[in-house]
């Protein structure tokens, strides 16, 4: 990590060295206290998905707000987020190959782990690194409930690898990985709720299969930030897994919104400095592809009606406003709403944290982005 620090605490926004990663705080805070307000009263529990946000300060703040635990992609994560004091971690993913396994196994000695599979031959691998470990690892078996990545067939392959699971003496079947990744940004409320009714179908097909074959199913997991009320609507899910919650981004927000969905804040910007304004009719910003995602779209210009990023390079993004609207300045800072928010995390060594607004508000605390670049 980068000795060199974007800002110091109490500085105002505008002092804030760019290009910068910052937390609206605030808003922030009320995204992390709407989604356990949005599910009260339900039987359901939140595993908090790390892979957004790859920092142990914000999943302990998740934890504090609920959750049961986080969730996270890769073992490296795993490891950022024990290392961090996070005691419940499952890698919502498939591990393939001993070194990986190894590290999964050893981390299984400091904290609860779960991991999923897809695959009978992964299940012996893993059952292998845990048994050489000492430990015993919760194992989910991945649905494929339409995102068409990885996850069985629902029905009977399903319960082909629990029964696999159930008669090792170092695994735990804990139950299904059911995660509809491609509803979260279908923009219409109806076609998203279709979506899930779908997944819910598979999942019930599963849990079918399992109860033929005597298996109780403990955990259904799965569902993210632009889903998880119609995962619930379907009473198929009992655990969740949202992310992007706490941030937003740019493409969530082109998703249509209604009851019962609630409709979270934009809380995490990247900070860009007008650095060139020699072209007439364009202003280029110092925060390009290093600084923010676009495999989403471009990030869009907080707050500046009629001002539109319109192409981004290595180290620039270049705006272009439309008749009429004003046009930024040399020198003036502008706060861009990411694309796409997990990727744009991982090119960032610290948040800047801000609290009072992005107007009038000053930094208040800087938090490492401890996983970043842990993609192994």
């Amino acid at each position: 990590m980068a000795a060199y620090l974007p800002a110091r605490i109490g500085q105002p926004v505008a002092e804030i060295d760019t290009p910068s990663l910052v937390i609206d705080l605030d808003a922030f805070e009320r995204n992390l206290e709407a989604l356990p307000r949005s599910i009260a009263g339900r039987d359901l529990r939140v595993r908090a998905h790390a892979k957004t946000h790859k920092c142990p300060e914000i999943a302990q703040r998740q934890i504090r707000a609920g959750a049961i635990g986080v969730c996270c992609q890769k073992v490296a994560e795993a490891e950022a987020m024990v290392e961090g004091g996070v005691g419940d971690v499952l890698v919502a993913n498939q591990v393939v190959g001993a070194s990986k396994l190894e590290r999964l196994a050893r981390l299984a000695r400091r904290a609860k782990i779960g991991v999923c599979v897809d695959d009978a031959g992964n299940i012996e691998a893993i059952a292998a690194a845990a048994h050489a470990a000492g430990v015993t690892l919760d194992v989910y078996v991945e649905v494929d409930v339409g995102a068409r990545r990885c996850g069985v067939a629902p029905g009977e392959p399903v319960a082909e690898l629990a029964r696999k699971l159930k008669a090792s003496s170092s695994l735990r079947f804990a139950g299904l990985q059911a995660y509809q990744g491609a509803a979260q940004h279908i923009r219409s409320v109806e076609q998203r709720r279709a979506a899930i009714g779908k997944a819910a179908e598979a999942v019930r097909a599963s849990r079918a299969a399992l109860a033929a074959s005597g298996i109780d199913c403990p955990i259904v997991t799965g569902a993210g930030s632009g889903s998880y009320l119609y995962e619930l609507e379907t009473g198929a899910w009992n655990e969740i897994q949202p992310g992007s919650y706490i941030f937003m981004d740019a493409d969530y927000a082109k998703n249509e919104w209604a009851a019962p969905q609630h409709r979270f804040e934009h809380a995490l910007f990247v900070l860009a400095t007008v650095m060139s304004r020699a072209i007439p009719g364009h202003a280029v910003l110092d925060a390009g592809l290093k600084a923010s995602s676009v495999d989403s779209g471009p990030p869009a210009v907080w707050r500046m009606p009629g001002v539109h990023c319109t192409r981004v390079s290595d180290e620039h993004a270049v705006l272009a406003s439309d008749a009429g609207a004003a046009e930024p300045r040399l020198g003036q800072k502008l706060l861009l709403v990411p694309g796409h928010c997990d990727p744009t995390v991982n090119l960032h060594d610290w948040y800047v944290c801000v609290r009072g607004g992005m107007d009038q508000g000053a930094v208040e605390v800087l938090w490492p982005i401890t996983a970043r670049g842990a993609v192994y």
